[in-house]
């Protein structure tokens, strides 16, 4: 959930990458624990293109790069090539010894499940995509999800047989 950005319906990939760069304690809370800000814009040369890497990040506690790629559209299977090929680069120029394996995060508006399980299965680097959202979802729908999830729980502790009135 992004919605601390306070980004309008339209937005580039910059204004994305600027408005994350401004609230990056914000975005690194959403990230979670143990992330430390590396760089943005990070360029990169393959033969005689110049590519750049949106935001690099390093997880202290997995001892990795972790490479972001935004998308403001929706994922593609070319994405991941690209973010495999970003992947590749940072292994062997950026990996410092006692590193582990750089990992990829594709961040996109959207995400069709199947592309991108076919797009990413396999692939001998770690490369992930996630849905990002910068407005909250309407108050009717967030109700609407709490209760499916609440009534899963539910469904599982009694699968489980768990909460049974009279256990000691």
């Amino acid at each position: 959930m992004l919605e601390f950005l306070n980004l309008k319906d339209e937005y580039s990939e910059s204004d994305l990458e600027e408005a994350l760069i401004q609230h990056l304690a914000e975005f690194l809370l959403e990230l979670g624990d143990g992330f430390a800000f590396v760089g943005r814009q990070q360029r990169l040369r393959i033969d005689d293109t110049w590519f750049r890497v949106d935001l690099l990040f390093f997880h202290r506690r997995l001892k990795c790069l972790l490479v972001i790629d935004l998308k403001v559209g929706k994922f593609t299977y070319a994405d991941a090539g690209q973010m495999h090929l970003y992947l590749n680069y940072a292994r062997e120029h950026w990996m410092k010894p006692g590193e582990n394996p750089p990992v990829g995060l594709i961040l996109c508006a959207e995400k069709g499940a199947a592309e991108a399980h076919y797009a990413l299965e396999g692939l001998p680097n770690k490369v992930l995509a996630a849905e990002y959202q910068t407005v909250l979802p309407d108050e009717k729908v967030l109700a609407a999800e709490l209760d499916r999830t609440r009534q899963e729980l539910e469904a599982r502790r009694i699968m489980r047989g768990g909460d049974v009135a009279g256990e000691a």
